[in-house]
């Protein structure tokens, strides 16, 4: 359900104030009141609205002076003025400082409504213009999902319904590369909240002590650099999605707040006492076992299940291997019109590389492997010698045999020769070899795991 318009009152005739009240509420909107233009602004620090109707004048002040606060604050807030017929002088002055528009008093009920709603619907359209040229900016990043395989369509449809319906939060697994993030995008894009922002945040790459200040923003003087109020990325992004990427790696001293904002759909500024309520998808996404990182107390149980409602788990590429050459063909495009290039595919014996190959680096491996091949090819299709990707397997100790060819390897056992010789390379150093293979750390964990298993079988 999507939450009413809030609009912001600053009169001194308190019963033009009660009158406004009665008629916003009627039409359809929530209405707040301050007799005051120091109260007025007071409040908007508090929560902005979507719109504030300003008494030209008021007992602290002209009306336009205070217009010229709230447009410093608020620059895309449409304000409406309210003064008495036949000041054209002060009119002139309050449309010059940026007002939307005046009503004068008496006040008349049609004109008043119509000139909200318009206002409204402009601010509205400015917000949908900015998402777009945000959409736009994105024109060479990841793209469209591409998927050849019955697993994928799968998923799409998964990612369809639960795109249009009306759950707000959403919990995507998958491992490093996958492409979480443009599948958090398609989800905003397939949603009623495509015209509205899509604000992402990568929770492992900020500190903890500014991981809360980010995300619920701040108020004037709530720490010492709280020089002036900060809205955060929650505020932001309402009516629209929020990404949470790597949520395991969460702050565990926050975790409780986020859940409060999740069942709430509410949250407090760092140093506020007001409640400030928002309408947004909330979309996490996670490489970890979250379940695991439940028993090890680094994890929030009932964080996890109220994440947990719509998970969606998203498979590697190695298990979708039907994917590989219409993800290659469709990357090929897309360098092809970023590089200036008329790439006509691949060469058989690179299509037979990226075949054999696991990609243990998933949907980005791929893609930064297409990109390096298109900046040295020459000719019209790729040839295998400029694919940056190769299935060799560990250097042979003294007295060893010859390695087998990579072509006469099984995947697993391909998987696993480069697990080893990654391990070999990094004397044991699992980061290290995490970094060789183009995986993270807890990746490799889990390759490493089940290569012993399979050894024990």
């Amino acid at each position: 359900m999507q939450k009413k318009k809030r609009i912001l009152i600053i009169d001194d005739e308190k019963l033009i104030r009660w009158t406004l009240r009665q008629k916003l509420t009627e039409w359809g909107y929530e209405a707040g009141e301050a007799e005051t233009g120091a109260a007025g602004l007071k409040l908007a620090q508090d929560g902005p609205p979507d719109l504030i109707l300003l008494d030209m004048k008021l007992p602290d002040g002209r009306g336009t002076d205070f217009l010229e606060e709230i447009r410093k604050s608020w620059p895309e807030l449409p304000v409406i003025m309210i003064t008495a017929f036949g000041a054209i002088e002060d009119v002139v002055t309050a449309m010059r400082r940026g007002a939307y528009d005046f009503v004068t008093k008496p006040l008349d009920d049609t004109k008043l409504q119509s000139t909200v709603l318009h206002a409204l619907e402009e601010a509205a359209l400015k917000k949908k213009i900015a998402a777009y040229r945000e959409i736009e900016s994105m024109k060479f990043g990841p793209g469209p999902i591409v998927g050849a395989t019955s697993v994928m369509s799968r998923l799409l449809e998964m990612l369809r319904i639960i795109a249009e319906s009306e759950t707000s939060i959403v919990l995507l697994q998958g491992e490093s590369g996958t492409g979480k993030d443009l599948f958090a995008q398609t989800l905003h894009l397939w949603s009623r909240r495509k015209d509205a922002p899509f604000v992402a945040i990568n929770c492992s790459a900020i500190p903890a002590t500014l991981l809360e200040s980010e995300l619920f923003g701040y108020e004037k003087g709530a720490f010492t650099d709280a020089k002036q109020q900060k809205r955060g990325l929650v505020e932001l992004a309402d009516e629209g999605t929020l990404f949470l990427d790597e949520i395991g790696s969460f702050d565990p001293a926050l975790q409780a707040k986020l859940l409060r904002f999740l069942e709430t759909s509410t949250f407090k500024r760092v140093g506020g006492l007001r409640d400030i309520e928002v309408d947004i998808r909330v979309v996490a996404a996670t490489n970890q076992d979250l379940e695991q990182l439940c028993r090890q107390e680094k994890f929030r149980k009932d964080l996890f299940y109220r994440l947990n409602v719509c998970p969606v788990l998203i498979p590697p590429l190695v298990e979708r291997r039907d994917d590989i050459l219409p993800l290659a063909r469709h990357f090929i495009s897309q360098y092809n019109a970023k590089f200036n290039k008329a790439i006509q595919g691949l060469e058989p014996e690179a299509e037979r590389l990226f075949l054999s190959y696991s990609w243990p680096g998933n949907v980005r491996e791929l893609k930064n492997a297409i990109e390096r091949a298109m900046i040295f090819e020459t000719g019209p299709r790729i040839s295998a010698q400029h694919v940056p990707i190769r299935l060799e397997a560990p250097a042979a100790g003294p007295g060893a045999g010859a390695p087998a060819a990579a072509a006469d390897l099984s995947l697993p056992e391909a998987e696993k020769r480069m697990v080893e010789q990654a391990l070999i390379k990094s004397g044991g150093n699992k980061s290290k070899a995490a970094r060789l293979l183009g995986i993270s750390r807890d990746a490799l964990r889990y390759k490493v795991k089940k290569i012993r298993g399979q050894a024990g079988s």
